[in-house]
C-alpha cells in the first residue's frame, strides 16, 4: 500500500480513505484545502493504484495495513479519518482494532457487513461484480449507459473506465465480496471519541441497513444527511464543504 502525504510539516494527522472504483486522487480538490492546517494522509489502497500493479485484499487486511503504516512513521495518534463507502468500511474495522488513537472518525456512506446468510451475500456480490466487469469489458460507452448522466459528466465516466480498465477481476470480487462480509467483533469497543456517519437525502434508503448497524455497534455516533449530493459526492463535487466539515469534527 502506498501512501501519499501532504503537510507533513504540521501535526495534527488527518487520513482520508478512498471508494472503490476510484483512486487516491479522488481528493485532489479536498487535499489542497487541508494541508496547509494539517499533515494529509491519503493511502492507495491495494488494487486502486495505478503506478502500484496488484489485487485487493481485504477490508480487514488493508485496515490492519494501514495501522503499521502510521505506527512507522511515528503517527500514534490521528485528528480525523473520514472514509468513504469503502473508505468507510475500512475506517469501520480501523476503529474496531483500536490501535491507534482517532480523536474523530466519518464514515461517508461506508459499508457495514451485511446482516445476511452466506449464501445471500455472495449472490450480491456476484451481482455487483457482474455489473462492474461489464463496465471495464465495455469501456466508457457502456458506462454512460449504466450511469446516469446527471450524476456523472463524460470525464467522470472517462475516469471510472481508466480505474476500470487496469482493476483485475479478483479486485472487482474481493472488492463486494470482503466490503458485504468483513469480520467485525462481537463487541465493537473504540476509544474515538466522536463519530459520524454521513450519507446523502437521495441514499437514505440505500444506507437504512448501514444506519442501523453503525447504531448497534457505534451507539455513540452521530449521523448527518447531506442535500444536494449523491453518493460519495462530497469530495469530487463540494470538496469546500467536505474539508469545512472535518475541520468542524476536529473542532476547528
Amino acid at each position: 500500500m502506498t501512501i501519499h502525504e501532504f503537510g507533513t510539516e504540521n501535526e495534527k494527522a488527518v487520513v482520508l480513505v478512498h471508494p472503490a472504483v476510484v483512486m487516491w486522487d479522488y481528493f485532489e480538490y479536498v487535499i489542497p484545502l487541508l494541508q496547509d492546517r494539517y499533515r494529509v494522509i491519503v493511502p492507495a489502497l491495494p488494487g486502486y493504484d495505478e503506478d502500484a500493479p496488484g489485487d485487493f485484499t481485504s477490508v480487514g487486511q488493508i485496515a490492519a495495513e494501514l495501522a503499521d503504516q502510521l505506527i512507522a512513521r511515528g503517527i500514534p495518534e490521528i485528528a480525523c479519518m473520514y472514509g468513504c463507502s469503502m473508505g468507510g468500511a475500512v475506517t469501520a474495522r480501523f476503529l474496531a482494532d483500536n490501535r491507534i488513537k482517532v480523536q474523530s472518525a466519518v464514515m461517508d456512506g461506508g459499508i457495514t457487513p451485511y446482516q445476511l446468510p452466506r449464501v445471500v451475500t455472495r449472490c450480491i456480490a456476484a451481482r455487483d461484480f457482474l455489473m462492474i466487469y461489464a463496465g471495464k469489458l465495455g469501456g466508457a460507452k457502456l458506462l454512460e449507459k449504466a450511469f446516469s448522466t446527471d450524476d456523472y459528466s463524460p470525464d467522470d465516466l472517462r475516469y471510472i473506465a481508466k480505474v476500470l480498465s487496469f482493476m483485475s477481476a479478483k479486485t472487482v470480487w474481493r472488492t463486494f465480496e470482503s466490503c458485504n462480509n468483513y469480520a467485525m467483533p462481537d463487541a465493537v469497543y473504540t476509544d474515538c471519541p466522536h463519530i459520524e456517519y454521513w450519507f446523502s437525502e437521495a441514499e437514505q434508503k440505500d444506507r437504512k441497513w448501514d444506519i442501523r448497524y453503525i447504531r448497534r455497534h457505534f451507539p455513540q455516533t452521530v449521523f448527518r444527511k447531506f442535500r444536494g449530493v449523491g453518493h460519495g459526492g462530497l469530495a469530487a463535487l463540494k470538496p469546500k464543504i467536505l474539508a469545512a466539515e472535518l475541520e468542524r469534527t476536529m473542532g476547528g
